[in-house]
């Protein structure tokens, strides 16, 4: 048997985080749904997620149809069995992440960012699986105390830190 290795690009709409990750059963879509609804009044976000029997269909919900639908194609493009895709509209991981790892199927969370996204996919003959994900682009230097002054002003601006 041979097997082949893909990166696959994930779409998102500029300035929408995206939250890959992997989980065990049916039942994790309406599980999830819930988490993020619950999470943040009004949020906006689209969710699938790929069977791995049955009929193997990628199933999809979420608050958002342009965002449900990115995710879907993202799922059918992965391709690999118990993945899940969320795309955030107007919420950050920050916000959804710790309650995502919660939910009692969650087995695994690849990733949750803005940046580009590419998952790294091994294919067979008779499935694919999610090795990980290159998440943005490599580092280019070591932060100084100007950059380091930088950083701790934005968490404040932002309200995570006081």
């Amino acid at each position: 048997m041979t097997m082949e290795l893909a990166s696959v690009e994930v779409k998102r709409p500029e300035g929408a985080n995206v939250i890959i990750g992997q989980t065990h059963f049916i039942k994790s879509v309406e599980d999830l749904y819930e988490t993020l609804a619950e999470a943040v009044p009004g949020i906006r976000f689209g969710l699938a997620f790929a069977e791995a029997s049955g009929p193997c269909l990628v199933r999809h919900t979420g608050t958002d149809n342009e965002l449900e639908s990115l995710a879907t194609e993202n799922v059918r493009a992965i391709g690999a069995g118990h993945v899940f895709v969320i795309i955030l509209g107007n919420a950050y991981p920050v916000n959804v992440l710790g309650r995502i790892k919660a939910v009692s199927e969650v087995c695994t969370v690849f990733c949750a960012s803005a940046n580009p996204l590419r998952a790294i996919v091994a294919r067979d003959g008779g499935g694919a699986g999610v090795l990980g994900v290159i998440d943005g682009e490599s580092p280019r230097g070591v932060e100084g105390e100007a950059e380091q002054a930088e950083r701790r002003a934005m968490l404040r601006r932002f309200g995570y830190k006081q």
